[in-house]
């Protein structure tokens, strides 16, 4: 870890990045993300991180720079442990951490996977993901990706979520399914709904109930693996969430930090559950810590540069529905 004993100067601002069109789930439509971009300098290199505000969890850009600039006040040094005990998680923990991560990068010369102890980077199947709309028009989405994404993650509402899922289905019936309820099944039936998406090829769904809800999972049986996403934030989760689930979505976001959520997946395949490394919106920068750990996942959501009007450079590489280094072969 970087010695807390260095000095240690920060700095954070915001970015705006238009999204491409618009990006629609129940919750609503996002033409833009705003994104935090903080820098770390020790007088000799400098480290760079980007985190995405979890407006669900009334962030802000505002909010998180102003968090990052009290904490930077109060310590002249420190190191990723002491953002775990003295911050709490989100998106201005993960700038700060992940921004520490690449100032160790500088300082060593080490890519980040080695220095992580994470597995060497290979390309990796990612979701694209289908925004919320009427059938039609996301079985004309889905269509439009078929030729260059294998795995598709659609934006359900709880409305209308068999005829939506059957439309993407006919537009790309060779694809792989994930589909993302987003808190909106409190009142259905959980276990029948997840038996009608068999026939459809589903093979996970995220987030059927509310945060703090899990308990209505508790004698669902349902034949799709169940994930967890708002309502998992850390490895702390883990116990009250394993007995409700399958698997878990893991976002540096939500947890605070690549530091985080490598204690998040160690402790969840403890319990026996499968990983999802997904993302906000954002831009590469933001991705390639979460790349580094979806080494480990049995599936990845990191589209979110995709989804974007343009991105920062370097950017990852983006190719046959595979998410790469920029350097690496997408075979």
């Amino acid at each position: 870890m970087t010695s807390p004993i260095d000095p240690l100067s920060v700095s954070a601002s915001a970015e705006r990045w238009p999204v491409n069109g618009s990006f629609i789930i129940s919750r609503g439509a996002k033409t833009h993300v705003d994104v935090i971009f903080c820098t770390i300098n020790d007088g000799r290199h400098s480290g760079i991180g980007e985190a995405t505000p979890i407006y669900y969890d009334g962030e802000t850009a505002e909010n998180c720079i102003a968090a990052i600039e009290a904490f930077a006040r109060g310590h002249d040094s420190f190191d990723r442990q002491m953002l775990i005990d003295e911050m709490p998680r989100g998106a201005a923990r993960n700038a700060l951490d992940c921004a520490l991560w690449n100032l160790e990068c500088q300082r060593t010369g080490q890519l980040l996977w080695r220095q992580a102890a994470l597995p060497e980077p290979r390309a990796l199947t990612s979701a694209f993901t289908i925004s919320l709309s009427d059938p039609a028009k996301m079985e004309a989405d889905a269509r439009a990706t078929s030729s260059t994404h294998s795995l598709l993650k659609l934006k359900l509402s709880g409305s209308d979520d068999h005829a939506r899922v059957a439309a993407v289905h006919r537009g790309a019936p060779d694809a792989r399914l994930i589909v993302d309820a987003n808190e909106s099944w409190n009142g259905l039936d959980i276990e029948e709904e997840a038996r009608t998406f068999v026939q459809w090829g589903v093979e996970l769904i995220e987030q059927p109930v509310s945060a703090g809800r899990d308990e209505l999972l508790a004698d669902v049986r349902s034949p799709i693996a169940l994930c967890a996403d708002e309502s998992c934030h850390t490895s702390a989760d883990i116990p009250r969430l394993a007995p409700f689930y399958q698997a878990v979505n893991i976002k540096l976001d939500k947890a605070g930090g690549l530091t985080e959520s490598i204690r998040l997946a160690d402790v969840a395949e403890q319990a026996g559950l499968k990983l999802m490394v997904g993302c906000m919106l954002s831009t590469s920068l933001a991705i390639r810590p979460a790349f580094a750990l979806a080494q480990r996942a049995q599936w990845v959501d990191l589209d979110g540069p995709l989804l974007l009007a343009k991105d920062r450079h370097p950017a990852m590489h983006f190719a046959g529905g595979k998410v790469m280094m920029g350097n690496e072969n997408p075979q």
